[in-house]
């Protein structure tokens, strides 16, 4: 294969919306990167084996220079950070795109990306600027679907790669929607309520012109919840003068959400996860599950399992980690960190250190934090059978192959976590039709959509010998790409 140097759209001048964002457009389509269609050089994969594609040559082109060559001039090259970790699993996945993998360059540059300035009155009279992202990834298969997060560290790099695995995500459960993801620069815990409302109105404000009911579709997402999407309705209704319950998912019942959202993205992961395990034929009755994270996916997750038959024994989060080989009793550990904010101080279990975590023998091990938690460092010290990943990009390609040598499956994100954006889905369209369904009929159309995904993935992963990560990203690519060729370019 030869080096790529596809060429990108020229540069278009920044233009001010009306409420002065400062806008950052990227070419809708960009040039993209032709490549011939082959197969790996060896023949079929091993099945438990990645392709390792990032760090293998074709033709002497290593797929290092190839993924270099779709950073961005305002990102650093030697430091992408998540953006570099998407185009890494893209770069895994080209050679099985055949046709399609002309258009891949159109996965690896996002479409819109929007920056905005966030000034806000604080209650002592002071004024302070928090930085904001919204960035939509690809609208081909419909408007942009993603979260909104709140925090400290959230950069345009990991808001650029999350919203690129909601397009994937997307595509492997089959939704009419496109990728897209949001954040502040900020860590709400250090603000009042009014504070933090204050920043949620303006930031609507600031991207109001940028999403909409039928472009792009915001959701809760790590530090957000059921009254932030209320404000963000709100702000967005009161600027387009009438009702607007479609522009957000994840809101209140009382004011057009969802029966099972709460719970949707922990059932997504106990569903694919029960279904990982009988694929390879681990009993549930019994098994040992360990989760780090136990915000509302881990601790949905952790009292499906439990009610399922297993033992979670172990839990971390932000405060500490806690051990039980026998088995937590998780509606106490709920209550406990309900009342104190965290696992630490629980009684009667055992402290163990966060290192000690990733050390602990179990069946199922559920990533339900942030980013990059499993990474090259710790990966090898993990004793496991099964991952299953509640959190966006937990694992680093890296430790992907160290896993995948060690024989241990994982079921990824863009399937495992995507219960959420599924019931978010329906919401949208219940509140479209304005006619709602029960709890019954939404867990079981999840179960239904969940199930299928995960039994597509794993055929793919038998048919092409390789992990569910890659079988989902051969998936989604293609999808995404069919629907990209058979609209063609314009103008």
């Amino acid at each position: 294969m030869t080096a790529c140097h596809g060429a990108t759209s020229p540069a278009r001048s920044a233009r001010k919306y009306p409420n002065r964002a400062i806008v950052l457009r990227m070419a809708r389509l960009h040039a993209a990167c032709i490549r011939p269609g082959h197969q790996p050089a060896g023949g079929i994969l091993q099945a438990n084996l990645l392709d390792n594609c990032f760090y293998k040559n074709y033709n002497g082109v290593s797929m290092t220079q190839q993924s270099n060559s779709y950073i961005p001039s305002y990102l650093n090259a030697e430091d992408p950070g998540p953006w570099g970790i998407f185009l890494q699993q893209v770069d895994r996945v080209e050679p099985y795109l055949g046709e399609l993998g002309k258009w891949v360059g159109t996965l690896k540059h996002p479409e819109k990306i929007l920056v905005v300035d966030v000034p806000v009155r604080l209650d002592d009279g002071s004024i302070a600027h928090f930085e904001g992202y919204r960035v939509q990834h690809s609208l081909n298969c419909g408007p942009g679907k993603g979260g909104i997060r709140y925090h400290q560290d959230v950069t345009l790099s990991e808001v650029m790669a999350l919203s690129a695995w909601m397009s994937i995500k997307t595509a492997v459960v089959g939704l009419p929607y496109g990728g897209a993801k949001g954040g502040i620069r900020f860590n709400p815990r250090d603000y009042s309520k009014s504070e933090v409302e204050r920043i949620t109105r303006r930031y609507i404000n600031e991207i109001s012109d940028f999403i909409g009911v039928e472009k792009d579709i915001p959701g809760p997402d790590v530090n957000t919840n059921a009254q932030t999407m209320a404000w963000m309705m709100d702000t967005y209704s009161m600027n387009a003068g009438k009702d607007c319950p479609g522009i957000v998912t994840g809101k209140p019942i009382a004011i057009g959400g969802s029966l099972g959202r709460v719970e949707a993205t922990g059932r997504g992961v106990f569903i694919v996860g029960a279904a990982a395990a009988q694929d390879a034929g681990l009993d549930l009755c019994g098994a040992r599950i360990c989760i780090q994270g136990f915000g509302n996916v881990g601790s949905t997750a952790a009292r499906l399992f439990t009610e399922a038959g297993a033992r979670v024994i172990a839990v971390q989060d932000h405060t500490g980690s806690v051990y039980n080989p026998d088995g937590l009793q998780i509606d106490a550990l709920i209550e406990h960190v309900a009342a104190h904010g965290g696992v630490a101080g629980k009684p009667n279990v055992q402290n163990i250190s966060n290192d000690e975590f990733w050390e602990v023998q179990s069946d199922i091990l559920i990533p339900a934090a942030l980013e990059g938690q499993i990474h090259q460092g710790n990966a090898g010290r993990i004793r496991t059978r099964i991952i299953v990943e509640g959190a966006n990009g937990p694992t680093t390609p890296e430790a992907d192959d160290i896993l995948a040598n060690s024989g241990i499956i994982i079921v990824p994100d863009v399937l495992a976590n995507a219960g959420g954006v599924t019931v978010s889905y329906f919401e949208w369209v219940q509140n479209s039709a304005n006619f709602y369904w029960s709890e019954e009929e939404i867990n079981q159309r999840l179960e239904t959509i969940m199930d299928n995904a995960y039994k597509t993935l794993s055929a793919t992963a038998s048919e092409h010998r390789v992990t569910l990560r890659t079988a989902a990203f051969i998936t989604a690519c293609t999808r995404i790409l069919q629907v990209r060729e058979l609209r063609g370019l314009y103008p």
